[in-house]
C-alpha cells in the first residue's frame, strides 16, 4: 500500500528541516512514501527550506501564495493525495516519527479505516513545559473540557480527537464535504468521519508540547470560540461535497 503524508508548513524554519528529513526517513512497515508539503508563503525562510526537496521523487509541493490556515492548507494537500492511506504531520517537533508503525499496523486489517494518535497519558499533562505554567494548566484544562463536549455531542468516549496524528484510508474522504481552514478543521475532519460511520481506535503516543513563545500558534481567544461553533456546526452539516 502507498501511504500519503500530509504536511501543512507556515513559519516553521526551526524545524521543518528536520520534520521532512524524519518523515522521509521514517519506519512506515511496507508502505510506499508520499510526502505532500503545503507551504503558505511563510515570511521566516521556511518556503526556502523546503524548496530543498523538490528533487526527492516522493515530495510534493504545493505553494499557496497567501497563508489562508492550517486546515486550508491540509485540505489542498488532501486533494491530491494518492495514497491508500492518510497521515496528517505538522512540522514542528511535537510529535515522533518513530509512532508511525504502531499508527500504521492496523491497516493491515481491512476492517481498520480511522486511527487516532492519543496524546493522553495517565498521571502525566499533556503539555508540560518548564515555563507558563499557569498558561498551560489553563489549556490542558480546556482540552478535557473540550473532549467532554466532543463526546457528549457525538455519543463517542475519545481521550483525544483534536491530536495532530489523524490516519486514515483516502477512501474514508471520498466524496467528503471539508470547509474548515483553521484549527476547527480538527473538529470538522474527526466529526464528520464520526458521522461518516467510522469511529476511530485511539493509539497512546509520544507528545512534547511546545511553548508559545516557540511558535505555537493557537489564538487564545478566537480559536476556541471557532471550536464551540465547530462543535455544533458539524454535527448538522452536510456530508457529501
Amino acid at each position: 500500500m502507498k501511504l500519503s503524508v500530509v504536511m501543512a508548513v507556515y513559519n516553521e524554519a526551526k524545524t521543518v528541516r528536520q520534520t521532512i528529513h524524519d518523515v522521509l526517513a521514517a519506519p512506515i512497515l511496507d508502505f510506499d512514501l508520499e510526502l505532500i508539503v503545503v507551504e503558505s508563503n511563510s515570511t521566516d525562510g521556511s518556503r526556502r527550506i523546503v524548496q530543498e526537496f523538490a528533487s526527492d521523487p516522493r515530495v510534493t509541493l504545493i505553494l499557496q501564495q497567501s497563508p489562508l490556515g492550517k486546515g486550508n492548507a491540509v485540505r489542498a494537500g488532501l486533494a491530491v493525495a494518492t495514497g491508500d492511506v492518510i497521515l496528517i504531520n505538522d512540522a514542528d517537533q511535537e510529535y515522533t516519527v518513530q509512532d508511525y508503525p504502531k499508527l500504521l499496523a492496523p491497516f493491515a486489517d481491512k476492517n481498520v479505516n480511522f486511527i487516532l494518535g492519543s496524546r493522553h497519558q495517565p498521571g502525566r499533562a499533556m503539555r508540560r513545559p518548564n515555563d507558563q505554567k499557569l498558561r498551560f494548566y489553563v489549556v490542558n484544562s480546556a482540552h478535557w473540557v473540550f473532549t467532554f463536549l466532543f463526546n457528549v455531542v457525538y455519543g463517542c468516549r475519545l481521550k483525544d480527537p483534536f491530536t495532530m496524528y489523524k490516519v486514515f484510508r483516502r477512501r474514508c474522504i471520498d466524496g467528503l464535504h471539508l470547509e474548515a481552514d483553521r484549527f476547527d478543521f480538527d473538529w470538522e475532519l474527526v466529526a464528520k468521519l464520526i458521522r461518516s460511520g467510522y469511529r476511530p481506535r485511539e493509539i497512546p503516543i509520544s507528545y512534547e508540547s511546545r511553548s508559545f513563545d516557540d511558535g505555537k500558534k493557537v489564538r487564545w481567544i478566537h480559536d476556541p470560540l471557532t471550536w464551540l461553533v465547530a462543535l455544533v456546526k458539524y454535527r448538522f452539516a452536510r456530508l457529501q461535497k
